[in-house]
């Protein structure tokens, strides 16, 4: 008979080995398999053993067993079954393969994204000086108070709190992030109108779910966050562009549109530019909301850092129409891998969204909302904030001095009062270029990204979105250095080369 492997549990190896004879025809298809107390005897094994290991070659489709005659080997094993599948996938042809037909939601996304999966991961290669935009500084983070009380969490859990949990979030981190948005933000609501959501592209795509049909018209600030337009677009809204100027949104450029159903606009930190919109433009766009029957979502993605003065007070709190929808994320505050935002809703919208919800994901994960209100209510979240706007603050001015020293006159800021960004319009220099420029500099370690893809229309100057967080002071000096020495390169400085084709 044959031998074990020795290798993991005894009836494991007694099943590798069972297996192992019947497929390699030591045992026929339809012949009778020894008895368990046989084997048993053979392989010097319990008997128990051996039970534990028919039992599983039954489950798998090895063995039958036959009332009143035994146990036999099948006549058709398991991977007669499955080659014969691998066999018809590798051969067909693709004429032969189905194609299924996608609804008109994915049609629209694909549409969008040009056949690619829409995705934030980071580039697969790191470079050393990164300016990407919206990355936390992970070592400011203090990941070991909150591994601490994660784990404080975990190990007092409850039943209840291991179970499923409301669509609309864990009660305790609804009451820290209700009173947390009051002190700092000027946020009006109980904690019933929060909702906790999986960071603002969910709320952006609940927004669209529960608010617009196909066809509707929706302003989105241009330049804008992609990530709205693509929530919106999918569901087959109609975008209207909003023109910005020095204070935000121009809303009496909107003044004719009456048929929106809804205006997006980051108020408190303009995104990509960095316009603040002061509070006479806040009441103008609330009331144009309020004339025309219109919804506004408010994204305040980084207004917890400014840096000349305390944060904005959002919009939010000077609606008294119940027309703002307000949302956060904690991926900047904190970390994008956890995964948790919030989402402030009229009174009137938060059965629906949460309906929504829950049809999408049944609840966000209940351990790391508990340890989130914990972490808010024992105040290391807000003395988290202030060592990272501290921090930020200092990148923000190396940025300043470096672009200053190592460009000088061939740069435009803005947006540099605030956020976790800047951005920077080269002068004189085509914004068809870029693409070559950001090449050129990532083979030196730098990582430059083009503001182009924040626009529907491309804009004619050339702008480079200049992400600061997750950067040190040196590391700020040394890519904007090199930055520098690209655009005075003579590859820079030279004529635009002649277009094939061209005459």
């Amino acid at each position: 008979m044959w031998t074990l492997d020795g290798q993991g549990p005894l009836y494991q190896q007694v099943y590798r080995a069972t297996r192992r004879a019947i497929l390699s025809a030591e045992l026929s298809p339809g012949i009778r398999v020894p008895s368990t107390r046989s084997l048993a005897n053979d392989l010097g094994v319990s008997r128990n053993t051996v039970i534990l290991a028919y039992d599983q070659l039954l489950a798998e489709g090895y063995i039958a067993a036959r009332e009143g005659s035994g146990t036999f080997v099948a006549t058709e094993l398991p991977e007669d079954l499955t080659e014969a599948i691998r066999w018809d996938r590798r051969d067909a042809t693709s004429d032969a393969i189905f194609t299924p037909r996608l609804s008109a939601y994915a049609r629209r996304l694909e549409a969008q994204s040009n056949r690619r999966t829409i995705s934030w991961e980071p580039r697969a290669t790191q470079l050393r000086f990164d300016f990407r935009y919206g990355r936390p500084n992970f070592l400011d983070f203090p990941l070991d108070t909150w591994c601490r009380i994660l784990g404080r969490r975990a190990r007092r859990a409850s039943a209840r709190q291991l179970d499923y949990g409301p669509p609309a979030g864990r009660e305790e981190l609804r009451n820290a992030i209700a009173e947390y948005l009051w002190r700092s933000h000027g946020v009006v609501c109980t904690p019933e109108q929060v909702v906790i959501v999986n960071g603002s592209q969910q709320a952006l795509d609940l927004t669209a779910r529960t608010l617009i049909d196909p066809g509707e018209r929706v302003v989105i600030e241009e330049p804008h966050y992609p990530g709205a337009r693509i929530a919106f677009e999918a569901a087959g809204a109609e975008i209207i562009p909003g023109p910005l100027d020095d204070d935000g949104l121009d809303i009496a450029k909107l003044a004719d549109r009456n048929d929106a159903r809804l205006a997006y606009l980051t108020p408190a930190h303009q995104f990509p530019t960095g316009v603040i919109m002061p509070v006479q433009r806040r009441v103008e766009v609330l009331a144009w909301a309020d004339r025309n029957g219109a919804l506004l979502f408010e994204d305040d993605y980084d207004s917890e850092f400014r840096y000349s003065a305390r944060p904005v007070e959002a919009l939010q709190g000077l609606d008294r129409a119940g027309r703002v929808i307000y949302a956060g994320t904690f991926s900047k505050l904190m970390f994008p891998a956890l995964r948790l935002g919030y989402m402030v809703l009229p009174a009137a919208l938060v059965q629906p969204v949460a309906t929504a919800k829950a049809a999408i994901d049944t609840g966000c994960p209940a351990l790391e909302q508990l340890a989130l209100a914990d972490f808010m209510k024992e105040g290391h979240f807000e003395r988290h904030l202030r060592r990272s706007r501290t921090r930020n603050a200092k990148r923000r001015e190396a940025m300043l001095d470096a672009l200053d020293r190592y460009l000088g006159d061939r740069v435009e800021v803005s947006g540099s009062n605030a956020g976790l960004h800047i951005l920077a319009w080269i002068k004189g220099f085509a914004a068809r270029r870029l693409p070559a420029l950001c090449r050129r500099a990532a083979e030196r370690d730098v990582g430059l990204y083009p503001v182009t893809p924040y626009f529907r229309t491309p804009p004619k100057r050339a702008g480079l979105l200049l992400g600061f967080s997750s950067l040190q002071e040196k590391e700020i000096e040394e890519g904007i250095q090199r930055l520098g020495k690209l655009l005075t390169a003579p590859a820079a400085t030279n004529a635009e080369p002649k277009v094939e084709g061209s005459s």
